[in-house]
């Protein structure tokens, strides 16, 4: 895919979120503002708040370039714009093709569960030397709207302690209260996709619904329904329901 078609998509499904600008306490930001520029400077790692609702960065720590040897002066005007001009062109376009999966693989989750995640990238980027060092970038969601919707996003940066090795992108999708690490690679679409009725089913999933429920809306046995579980299952290659609406979400098959 194309970078210009590959940001038109992201647009896209970006702009799919919707919010009721009164369900959301822009007081949460501002206190978030300043909690997160004293732990950058503590730290002296990077940190800044993307809105989805404003669909901009909102919050970007003074400190961010000093990672890189930076100065305020150079990129105080673009921000994060700046920073991502320096990413390796080859690592960019994968960042951006996982960076679209992992907010799909979020939003799949439960409320309770979204904030139970983050995201974890390696990769490389040009210092204020001209140098492409490795850096870690950790993606956490940080406040809900009232619905359960994804509305502020975390993203802080590092240098990472391993500078020696392969030049690959680094990717990771890790629940944080389990320690369970879902790896994230760009793949095709399944060979066997989803058949209409096993698509319907994983929806009705992803809602709640039991077997027992599905069967009733769909005027099916319980049997078949199961029948249809246990089949997307295994063409996805998931071990549960849950991972199976991550991994549908990630190869998008679910909206």
């Amino acid at each position: 895919m194309a970078q210009s078609s590959l940001q038109e998509v992201a647009t896209k499904y970006i702009f799919q979120f919707q919010f009721d600008v009164d369900n959301l306490d822009y007081a949460l930001v501002e206190k978030h503002k300043v909690a997160l520029q004293v732990l950058a400077e503590v730290s002296n790692s990077g940190a800044c708040i993307f809105d989805l609702n404003e669909k901009k960065i909102t919050f970007f720590s003074s400190n961010y370039g000093n990672l890189l040897g930076y100065t305020p002066d150079e990129f105080e005007y673009q921000n994060y714009l700046y920073f991502e001009s320096k990413i390796h062109p080859e690592d960019k376009h994968l960042l951006a093709l996982n960076g679209l999966s992992t907010l799909k693989m979020f939003n799949a989750l439960s409320g309770e569960e979204k904030l139970n995640h983050k995201v974890i990238y390696e990769y490389r980027i040009m210092n204020a030397s001209g140098e492409y060092v490795r850096f870690i970038e950790q993606y956490q969601i940080l406040e809900l709207d009232k619905t359960g919707q994804i509305w502020l996003l975390l993203s802080t940066v590092d240098m990472s302690p391993n500078q020696i090795g392969d030049n690959k992108v680094k990717s990771q999708f890790l629940n944080f209260r389990t320690g369970q690490i879902l790896p994230i690679e760009i793949e095709q679409k399944p060979t066997l996709e989803l058949t209409k009725r096993e698509l319907e089913i994983l929806n009705f999933v992803k809602q709640g619904y039991l077997s027992k429920e599905i069967s009733d809306k769909l005027s099916i046995s319980v049997h078949t329904v199961n029948t249809h579980r246990q089949r997307f299952l295994e063409k996805l290659g998931a071990n549960n329901s849950m991972e199976a609406i991550i991994f549908a979400s990630k190869y998008g098959l679910l909206a």
